[in-house]
């Protein structure tokens, strides 16, 4: 009877080890598991950097009185006499910076279904940090190329009404931001201005 009883019990205690295998190689999957898990959600492994936030490189609002990481920097006695070399904001009106850009050349092109001509003096302006005019710039020779194709493809009468004229300044920057996005992934031109406009 004893030995019948020592054979029920070998069984039993083989059983016994091997669960307390099972669980700890468990246990182990599962530390390491969560391991693992961790450092991909911290980005250290993976390379997807699920934990991290997507930096926006893009060109940033400005607002009064803050200072621009990309303006140039100001030559000495720049900014005029009396001025003490340094911008004045206004309190009142956009809570944002504005930079301007003036094209070096004036636009003359024949209007769409017309015999009229049409010579323009424009320039832009932008509320984003100075990358925004690096970029206009930069790409002048292709901003002027789109922005006289503009011109042409405008109807003669619509450029003779102060109306006409705003829906052109509307069309104009969306072709400026148009290039700037093609070649450096943002537009960034909040407006356009006609220094002149000549219609013959």
């Amino acid at each position: 009877m004893s030995d019948k009883k020592d054979k029920e019990a070998k069984p039993k205690k083989k059983g016994g080890g091997m669960m307390l295998k099972v669980g700890a190689a468990a246990a182990l999957l599962a530390v390491g598991g969560g391991g693992a898990y961790g450092l991909v959600a911290a980005g250290f492994i993976g390379g997807n950097g699920h934990g991290k936030e997507h930096e926006d490189k893009n060109p940033k609002l400005i607002k009064k009185g803050e200072e621009d990481p990309y303006a140039p920097a100001k030559k000495e006695g720049e900014g005029g006499e009396g001025s003490g070399g340094h911008e004045v904001d206004g309190e009142g009106g956009s809570e944002y910076r504005t930079a301007y850009f003036s094209f070096s050349d004036d636009f003359t092109s024949n209007m769409k279904d017309s015999d009229m001509l049409v010579q323009v003096s424009l320039a832009c302006s932008t509320h984003r940090d100075y990358r925004v005019i690096l970029w206009l710039q930069k790409h002048e020779l292709a901003v002027r190329s789109a922005l006289l194709t503009t011109l042409a493809d405008t109807p003669g009468e619509e450029v003779q009404s102060a109306e006409g004229k705003a829906r052109l300044q509307k069309r104009l920057v969306a072709t400026i931001n148009k290039v700037l996005a093609d070649a450096e992934g943002f537009g960034g031109v909040d407006a356009v201005y006609f220094k002149t406009f000549i219609v013959q």
